[in-house]
């Protein structure tokens, strides 16, 4: 496997992000369903503001995404890749 020096520096970010509990846990309660911002900061026991600063940053990582509704804005993972990362993550670690 290659991987040039740019790919390993965004491998390295990636797992950066994945490197927060409070966002591994947001994209976990992302794989139920879709959310808006005031469900996951229910779930979750956080202020709006916490939760929000948090999927911007999921956002900007190309982890999640979000669809409008109204004026609501739902809440997803972005593809299967996140959604296999963390199930692979939990594998591994209960091993």
């Amino acid at each position: 496997m290659y991987a040039d020096e740019q790919e390993l520096i965004d491998v390295a970010e990636l797992y950066r992000v994945f490197g927060d509990k409070t966002r591994v846990t947001i994209l976990y309660t992302l794989t139920e369903d879709e959310k808006c911002v005031n469900d996951i900061a229910a779930a979750l026991s956080m202020t709006l503001s916490a939760v929000s600063h948090q999927l911007r940053i999921l956002k900007q990582a190309h982890l999640v995404r979000y669809r409008r509704v109204g004026k609501n804005a739902l809440y997803s993972l972005s593809d299967d890749h996140v959604r296999t990362i963390l199930e692979q993550g939990l594998e591994h670690v209960r091993e």
